[in-house]
Parts: structure tokens; sequence; C-alpha cells
């Protein structure tokens, strides 16, 4: 099994390090600006969205056309790929990766999001750009509140009931858990209307409401409700976990800013809250770019194929400055992460 590997050893949890005075992270960000990696790849993303459209075209197609059948079945988790690619799309429009110009980038997120996926591109940039800020930070952090997971002994502690219950067991129950992500997301976005502002909101709820007409309009006119509840159930269960594998290695087990502790500056904010995943073009692909998540958190608006270009910069910079790089394999990414949060339920196991 692959172990993770750093420039440095480790740090203790909410300490800073940071010198007295000056931007670590400017030298870097001229570096990167130098080389042309903050440019947009145009070309690139039209390549990329024309390819998942027509992708997506083709499963819905061939789903018409198999009918009432169990062998349609077989095509559920190849749109549940397929949907986590869209997400992709939609989750680097957010970050104006693909364009500069605010408005399209809007309508690209509106149609892989809401649209084609039944998720809220408004709620997903609003939550999202609130963990970019902060992440991990416990207060400021939404992925790291206490919900069903939680990631600090302290929130443990609070659990009562059946979410104690989750709590001494949520290592076990993470990847499962995460079969309803799929669902969780679409119920999210709808919530989340209440909070838009009246133009928005219908705009975001009418493309809400269209993509699940078209969505049981294809199931229920090409199958049985049996099948079609089937179907559904397989794609939007392995659609979750497929983001949640994504998700997953990125910043769970990583360093967590106290609170009370003095800040951050930018460039260890990042780095040090963040794991990158080692891999080839099949992990770029399987996780849309978020392997190189150190790379995507100190520079979000930079285009998905220049974050594995920007990595040596970054390793180099951080090894110069006595910063800990992390970056581990696959499999230990997730390992680290249950991990964590198996040592944050041992408390509960214990009391027992």
């Amino acid at each position: 099994m692959p172990q993770s590997t750093a420039t440095v050893a480790p740090r203790p949890r909410g300490t800073s390090g940071s010198p007295p005075g000056g931007s670590e992270f400017a030298p870097l960000l001229r570096a990167v600006k130098g080389q042309g990696l903050m440019d947009r790849r145009h070309g690139w993303y039209a390549r990329a969205i024309a390819v998942n459209a027509l992708a997506l075209a083709g499963v819905v197609t061939a789903v018409a056309l198999s009918g009432d059948s169990w062998r349609t079945l077989l095509l559920a988790p190849l749109l549940a790929v397929f949907s986590a690619r869209t997400a992709f799309i939609g989750h680097d429009a957010g970050h104006a990766q693909i364009t500069g110009d605010k408005a399209a980038g809007r309508a690209i997120g509106l149609v892989h999001g809401n649209l084609l996926l039944g998720m809220s591109y408004s709620w997903w940039n609003h939550k999202h750009h609130r963990h970019h800020a902060n992440p991990n930070h416990i207060d400021k952090d939404p992925d790291v509140a206490a919900d069903v997971l939680v990631f600090t002994g302290e929130q443990a502690k609070g659990r009562t009931g059946f979410r104690r219950w989750l709590t001494r067991h949520q290592a076990w129950l993470f990847f499962p858990l995460t079969l309803l992500e799929g669902v969780a997301l679409k119920v999210q976005g709808f919530r989340d209307l209440r909070r838009q502002a009246p133009g928005e909101r219908a705009e975001e709820g009418a493309l809400l409401v269209g993509h699940l007409a078209a969505y049981a309009t294809l199931l229920l006119t090409t199958m049985s409700p049996g099948r079609a509840l089937a179907f559904a159930v397989i794609h939007q269960a392995l659609f979750g976990l497929h983001l949640g594998m994504a998700f997953a290695p990125n910043h769970k087990g990583m360093e967590m800013p106290d609170p009370d502790g003095e800040s951050w500056g930018h460039l260890r904010r990042q780095v040090l809250t963040s794991r990158n995943v080692r891999g080839g073009i099949l992990t770029d692909w399987f996780l849309g770019g978020l392997n190189y998540q150190i790379e995507h958190h100190l520079f979000p608006s930079m285009p998905r194929p220049h974050l594995r270009l920007a990595q040596p910069l970054v390793r180099a910079h951080c090894r110069d400055l006595g910063i800990p790089y992390t970056e581990t394999g696959l499999v230990d990414s997730y390992r680290q992460a249950l991990s964590h949060m198996h040592e944050v339920g041992e408390p509960l196991r214990a009391a027992r």
C-alpha cells in the first residue's frame, strides 16, 4: 500500500509556523502566472463539454431504445459515471475555470447542475466557496460542520441517540452513506430556493423541476414503474458513491486550524488542510482533477488541465519553505480519511 509523502514532518494540529512578515504565496503566484497556468483553456473545455454531452445523449438514447427490460438497468452505472463528469464540469464553471465571463459561467453551471443533474448551482457555489475560504475550519467550513458525520472529538461529545450510534460507526458507514448523496444534493438544492432572491429562485427552481420531469418521463415511458424505480435507485446511488469517492480524500484527516489560534496565510491554510492523490490519466479522469487538491485550493480558478503542470512548482515552493506537502495513493487516501473518522468515534465506543 503506498504511503503519503511530505517535505517535512507534519507539525502538531493548530499551530501556525508562519513567518513574522511577508507573503509566502506571492512568489508562487508570480511563477504560476509567468508560465501561463492561469490562462483559460476554452478549447479543452469545449471538447470536454461536447464529449460529455454526446456520452449522456448516447446513454439516454440507449435507455429509450432498450425499453422495458431488466437489461436496461445495466445502463444505470454508465449514466452514473457521466453524471459525475457533468458534476465536475459544473464545479469548474463555479470556480470560473472555464470562462471569465460570469454570465457564461453561470449558464454553463445551470445547465450542468440544475438541468442535467437536478442540483442547485447557486446552492453549491454558496456552500463550496465558504469551504474554499476556510478549509477544515470547524466554525467556518460547512463541510466539517457536525451533521450526519462529525470530524472532531468535541463534535462527537454532544451526540445522542441515533446520531451517537452513527458517530461510533461512522468510518464503516461512510461509503454506504454516500449512496444517498445523489438524492441528498437534490433535496438540499430545493431547500436552498428559500434563500435565493426571487429572480434567481424562479430560474433555478424551473430548471430543477424541469430536470425531475424529464428524468421521470424518460424512465416511466420506457419501462415499468418497478424497473424505473430500480434504475433510478442504482443510478442515484452510484452517482453519490462516485462523488463521495472523489471528495473523501481531499481534506478528511488533514490539519484543522485552531479557531482560537493565530490565522494562517493563504498558502499554509490551503496546503496544510489538503491532500493530493497520486496517479496518472485514469486517476485524473476518475477524480475530475480533484486529486490535485492542493493546487486547486491555492488557485481555484486555474483550469483543470493546468493543475498537474502547477504541481512541481507548488511542491518545490513548499519544500523550500519547509511546509508539509501531503500526497498519497488513492487507496491510502481513503485509509487515512476513514482512520480519522474512526479515531473521532473512539471515545464513544470506549464509553459503552
